[in-house]
């Protein structure tokens, strides 16, 4: 039998420290009970701090973790990624990550690794490349449509409610059919992918969640899909 293939495409970041409940959501679907954790940085370049900052995150959590450096010098990829049960994608500029990342082959193997078992997360960036489509501020002072891994149909865009551009830029994208419909997220918000299907959406904080949106010949639709607030458990 087939592991189920998942995905948890958080929309951003929280400043008030509340995303130990997601990342700790995270690892509760991993196929293991320590579960062996990957972080790709990539986006942020693979900086010391980032890293050092989301290893003080999650290894409270029971995990063992460990940085895949695409800048520095990169370990056999296949062996390296066999023995992780949870990747966690972070956040940063998508157009570049992507770009090392098909450099490096990445996408196939990332691919392999979902397949076998190993669950995808990630922010932000870390979110919106696992769709056919999302939302970036890769460049600067504006948002853009980008294409992603297509891993999960439709578009996504995060940050939803943390950054004032995000929901009237998605909607116009939408309106314009510059995007394809897809899934808004708010920071300190979950969207967790089952074989491909959205099952359940979890927040860290109240008043976050998550979005469908379309565009018909009335404009755009948003629906709030129901949301479950989730703590940190005891450990």
């Amino acid at each position: 039998m087939k592991p189920a293939r998942q995905i948890i495409a958080m929309g951003g970041l929280t400043a008030d420290g509340g995303d130990a409940a997601l990342f700790g959501y995270v690892l509760q679907q991993a196929r293991a009970a320590h579960p062996r954790v990957a972080y790709l940085a990539t986006a942020k370049g693979d900086r010391e701090p980032f890293v050092s900052k989301f290893f003080q995150r999650v290894e409270a959590l029971g995990c063992e973790t460990a940085h895949l450096d695409l800048f520095g010098r990169t370990p056999d990829l296949d062996d390296w990624l066999e023995e992780r049960d949870v990747i966690v994608v972070a956040g940063g500029n998508t157009k570049s990550m992507l770009a090392v990342w098909q450099a490096w082959e990445l996408p196939e193997r990332l691919r392999c690794a979902w397949e076998a078992g190993a669950v995808l997360a990630g922010w932000s960036a870390g979110a919106i490349c696992w769709f056919d489509e999302g939302v970036t501020d890769s460049w600067a002072g504006r948002l853009e449509a980008l294409p992603g891994l297509g891993f999960l149909s439709g578009s996504c865009c995060p940050h939803y409610d943390g950054e004032p551009e995000r929901r009237p830029a998605y909607q116009r994208m939408l309106a314009s059919g510059g995007i394809a419909a897809g899934i808004a997220i708010d920071d300190g918000a979950a969207v967790h992918y089952v074989d491909g299907v959205p099952t359940r959406v979890v927040t860290s904080r109240e008043g976050a969640g998550a979005y469908a949106l379309t565009a018909g010949p009335s404009g755009v639709s948003e629906e709030a899909l129901q949301a479950e607030h989730v703590r940190l458990a005891p450990r």
